[in-house]
């Protein structure tokens, strides 16, 4: 004769919504360190193409170029003759390289000015910013 157990098993079931609730913690936390590692210091420009090693660079100072010749010193709106003073403050307090991010349409000679300008401010290594293609 069998004996019925007053008390009856239960299965254990795995609760998926815990388990959910975590998963989107993690990609909320995981894009929000990607972001937080990228270059914000630069204005988007349409950039040239070509194959670049990675910056090695701890504070770079970004000179950007847009299409227009606007120049821009790390979102700051700079003019040609206001460059050097603006740039020298930044180079002396940090020993920084100079990023050059110019707009693959924008005129060659600002460029050059431009760099040449941040030259006499005191910048002795520039990068080149390019889009990288495979």
């Amino acid at each position: 004769m069998k004996i019925k157990r007053s008390r009856s098993t239960r299965k254990g079931r795995i609760e998926i919504i815990p388990m959910i609730d975590v998963m989107f913690f993690l990609l909320a936390t995981f894009m929000l360190a990607s972001l937080s590692m990228q270059n914000l210091h630069s204005l988007p420009v349409n950039l040239p193409e070509g194959h670049a090693d990675p910056m090695k660079s701890k504070t770079p100072v970004t000179l950007t170029i847009t299409k227009e010749s606007e120049l821009f010193l790390d979102k700051r709106h700079v003019t040609l003759e206001s460059l050097a003073a603006t740039l020298k403050p930044l180079l002396e307090s940090n020993q920084a390289s100079v990023i050059v991010s110019a707009d693959s349409a924008a005129p060659n000679g600002i460029t050059v000015q431009a760099m040449l300008k941040a030259r006499q401010a005191g910048a002795q290594h520039f990068l080149i910013a390019v889009k990288h293609v495979d």
